[in-house]
């Protein structure tokens, strides 16, 4: 077997805006939804398992809109990459990063949303980011939505349970396209698209306690992000020379807990209704058949408008991607022991060792995923995200991270494995290049990067870069496979 990857693969790194840059109070951003995620930094473990903000509710939401603390919402000041970008970029050029991936921030272009004219401040932040991605010879992969959307879309509108927060997402779209599009290579609407069901605060801006039906609100917003998605292919395909735009989903490989029916049953529904759907509409331009018993069993009825479905038929993304970090087993039986993943919990593998965290680690996983969604779209793909999240020690100003080193190398050979297997993998972002503040549990000391910032996750600290073992091993390996 060849050991080399293709010449043409890219090599890369990811972060969010939401959880990277701070700068919250400087160049005219507004306020946005990520930002208003609470989190005390003296919660114990179980305390902070337990206030994921997973649904939001309308108390902790007033509340954080009348406060400029920064000690309790830690994606106010992320880890400063808006004043750093230049520094993290020197960093990352010395590992060999041949693309970068980041979110744009939809409140540093339009404060609240609905405003007549872009900030300009905010355009050009992403001018100088992106212009200094390329001049170091790194390609741009920029998401559009990774969940933050402007608060006032949520106040005055209702965020994604309402209509109007399509032609506001287009016109953010198309602003985009026209003000950088020569200046990023791979765009991605939305960052994955299913959070919507299984983080609904984040994924499409809910507060459960607002709403009568929440399945109802969770599949109507998410009907409107498909429809939004459809008319960024749109903008980008009018504006852009031959644009490389893709659908991306959190991906969740299911096996079945036994070889009972009933468990390899409820592997297909689950594949279908976690994974497939969104990617279905996404990729094959129509909802699929099998929600028609899905919506009926959760009492769900969209609202389609005319023209809705012709929109999504006709304007279908051009690669796929998704973000990796787990595998789960899937029963009928309640009985069975669970553990923790990325954006929702399964039954755990007696099998599989688990991270810091309790996510279950598959190297095979990865190369299971990459068959199945090649297999059944026939579309190149990008892993968009795929990392450890750990606990990291300072020593002597070094970090001994053999742990990640060893996840990142199975999950690596599990992929060249899947390109032999005739899979056409485009690229590789792994996640949170740079450590950075948890989505999941809002902390810094969860860490995935292979350069270490040094704040707690009160945010004290210099903000100082270190480069931890597994930055020299991603190095070296970057280098043996250009």
């Amino acid at each position: 077997m060849n050991n080399k990857f293709p010449k043409s693969f890219l090599w890369g790194g990811a972060i969010s805006s939401g959880q990277a840059d701070g700068g919250f109070f400087e160049g005219g951003k507004g306020t946005d939804t990520q930002s208003l995620r609470y989190f005390n930094p003296e919660w114990s473990r179980e305390e902070r398992n337990e206030n994921r903000d997973i649904n939001m509710t309308s108390s902790r939401f007033e509340a954080a809109l009348k406060t400029n603390d920064t000690l309790h919402y830690p994606f106010k000041r992320g880890i400063d990459f808006y004043n750093k970008y230049k520094e993290d970029l020197s960093l990352l050029d010395e590992l060999g990063l041949q693309i970068f991936r980041t979110s744009i921030d939809w409140s540093r272009i339009f404060p609240n949303g609905d405003d007549e004219s872009p900030n300009e401040e905010g355009i050009q932040f992403y001018i100088d980011l992106f212009t200094e991605c390329q001049n170091r010879g790194m390609k741009v992969f920029a998401t559009i939505l990774h969940y933050g959307i402007p608060v006032n879309l949520v106040t005055k509108y209702g965020g994604w349970k309402n209509r109007k927060t399509i032609y506001f997402f287009e016109k953010y779209a198309r602003t985009l396209f026209e003000r950088l599009g020569d200046l990023v290579d791979y765009w991605l609407p939305f960052n994955e698209i299913n959070c919507n069901r299984f983080n609904p605060y984040n994924g499409c801006a809910l507060i459960k306690d607002q709403e009568e039906n929440y399945n109802q609100s969770i599949f109507q917003a998410g009907h409107h992000q498909f429809v939004a998605n459809a008319l960024a292919v749109k903008a980008a395909n009018e504006i852009l020379d031959n644009p490389a735009i893709g659908g991306m989903i959190a991906r969740f490989t299911t096996y079945p807990a036994t070889c009972k029916p009933e468990d390899v049953m409820q592997t297909v529904l689950d594949e279908n209704y976690k994974n497939y759907f969104y990617t279905d509409v996404m990729v094959r331009g129509k909802y699929p058949s099998y929600t028609k018993r899905m919506f009926e069993e959760l009492d769900v009825s969209l609202e389609i408008e005319p023209g809705d479905l012709e929109l999504i038929r006709d304007y279908t993304v051009n690669f796929i991607s998704f973000s990796y970090y787990m595998s789960m087993l899937t029963s009928v039986d309640p009985e069975y022991e669970v553990t923790s993943g990325n954006l929702l919990s399964g039954i755990k593998n007696p099998h599989l060792e688990t991270s810091d965290w309790g996510w279950q680690i598959d190297p095979i996983g990865l190369r299971i995923s990459l068959n199945d969604m090649y297999d059944r779209y026939q579309l190149p793909i990008f892993i968009a995200e795929n990392g450890l999240g750990a606990y990291d020690k300072v020593e002597n100003n070094e970090i001994h991270d053999d742990y990640r080193i060893d996840y990142l190398s199975q999950h690596i050979d599990q992929m060249r494995e899947a390109i032999e297997d005739g899979v056409e993998l485009l690229g590789y972002t792994m996640w949170g290049i740079i450590d950075i503040v948890s989505c999941g549990t809002i902390e810094m000391s969860k860490r995935y990067g292979v350069i270490y910032v040094e704040a707690d996750d009160a945010g004290n600290g210099t903000l100082k870069r270190i480069k931890k073992d597994s930055f020299y091993w991603y190095q070296k390996k970057i280098k043996e496979n250009s």
